[in-house]
C-alpha cells in the first residue's frame, strides 16, 4: 500500500492563506467574518479564546525544544538588580564621589550604601556566570545532550548564566515575560531560543518540564514565587525531585527561617532537605554533575 501524506492531500495552512489573500474584493470578503480564524487577529485577541491563547503559548517553545533535541536542563533564577562587579563598582565609586562632594546630604549616604551592598552583591553574577559556563562545557563534551542553561531571559544573574553558556560556545535559554516595564532580553541568549510569554502559570511549566536541577541565587518576589513553586511541587510530589541548591545561605536565613516553619508543625523536618545551600559555582556544580548523569565521552 502506498502511504500518501496527509500534506500531499491536503493544502497546508501557510498556502491557504495566501490563497484567501488573493480572493476577489467585495464587501462580503472584507467582512471580519470572512477571514480565516487563524489569521483574524481580533478574534484571536477575545476573552473568550484565552484557552487557545494557553495551549499555543505551551506548545510554541515544546515544539522549538524538541526541535533542539533539549532533553534537560539547568534552570538558573535570581535578581535581575545584581549588577556585574565592573559596573557595581562604578556605581560604589560613583557613590563616594557623591558623599565626598555632598558629606552632610542624607540621600547621597544612603545611595553609598546602597552601592556597597549591590557591590558586595556583585559575587553572584560572577558565580552564576562561572557555573553556566562549567555546566556548558560539560554538558558540550558529553554524549548525552541533556543539560542546556535556562534562565528568565533578563538582566542580572539571568544575564550571568546566559553570559557563561556563551562564553562556552553553548546555546542557553530564555524565557521571558511581558511586563507592564519593558523588559529586554539580554545580549547572552541564543536567539533562536529566546521565548516571549504571557501568561506566568504556562512559563513557569516551561521552566520545570526539563529541569534536571534548579538552582536560586539572591533574588526578590520572583526568585522567591519561583522557588517556592519548585519545593511544593517537590514536596506534594507533583513533580521528580531534583537538586534545589540555593546560593548565599547568609543571605537566605536573614530571608526566610526554616526552621521556624518545623517548629510551628507546618513542614516536616524531611522537607527541609528538599533544598541545600550552596556558596561555589564550583561546589553547584560538583552536586549537578553527579545527579544530572552528565556522561563523558
Amino acid at each position: 500500500m502506498i502511504k500518501i501524506e496527509r500534506s500531499e492531500v491536503f493544502p497546508s495552512a501557510h498556502e491557504d492563506a495566501k490563497a484567501a489573500e488573493l480572493c476577489p474584493v467585495s464587501p462580503q470578503t472584507l467582512s471580519d467574518a470572512y477571514r480565516l480564524a487563524y489569521t483574524d487577529y481580533d478574534f484571536m485577541m477575545r476573552d473568550e479564546l484565552r484557552p487557545v491563547r494557553l495551549q499555543l503559548e505551551l506548545m510554541k517553545p515544546e515544539l522549538i525544544l524538541n526541535s533542539h533535541k533539549i532533553q534537560g536542563t539547568v534552570v538558573i533564577f535570581g535578581s535581575a538588580r545584581i549588577p556585574e562587579p565592573a559596573e557595581a563598582l562604578r556605581q560604589f565609586k560613583a557613590a563616594e564621589e557623591g558623599v565626598r562632594k555632598n558629606p552632610e546630604n542624607a540621600s547621597y549616604i544612603r545611595e553609598l550604601e546602597k552601592a556597597r551592598k549591590a557591590l558586595e552583591r556583585s559575587r553572584y553574577y560572577e558565580e552564576a556566570r562561572k557555573l553556566a559556563r562549567l555546566v556548558s562545557e560539560a554538558n558540550k563534551a558529553s554524549s548525552v545532550f541533556n543539560l542546556v542553561v535556562v534562565t528568565g531571559g533578563g538582566p542580572g544573574i539571568m544575564e550571568a548564566a546566559n553570559r557563561g553558556a556563551s562564553e562556552a560556545d553553548c546555546i542557553s535559554v530564555a524565557l521571558n515575560i511581558v511586563l507592564p516595564h519593558e523588559q529586554r532580553p539580554n545580549p547572552y541568549i541564543t536567539p533562536e531560543l529566546c521565548f516571549q510569554f504571557h501568561y506566568f502559570a504556562i512559563r513557569k511549566m516551561h521552566f520545570l518540564m526539563r529541569a534536571k536541577a534548579l538552582v536560586v541565587f539572591p533574588g526578590g518576589y520572583g526568585t522567591l514565587d519561583e522557588l517556592f513553586e519548585t519545593l511544593t511541587l517537590i514536596q506534594t510530589g507533583k513533580i521528580k525531585p531534583f537538586p534545589v541548591l540555593i546560593f548565599g545561605k547568609a543571605f537566605w536565613e536573614r530571608i526566610i527561617n526554616f526552621n521556624v516553619l518545623v517548629e510551628e508543625g507546618t513542614i516536616s523536618e524531611e522537607d527541609i532537605k528538599i533544598f541545600r545551600y550552596v556558596e561555589t559555582a564550583e561546589e553547584a556544580f560538583e552536586i549537578v554533575s553527579k545527579t544530572s548523569e552528565i556522561r563523558s565521552s
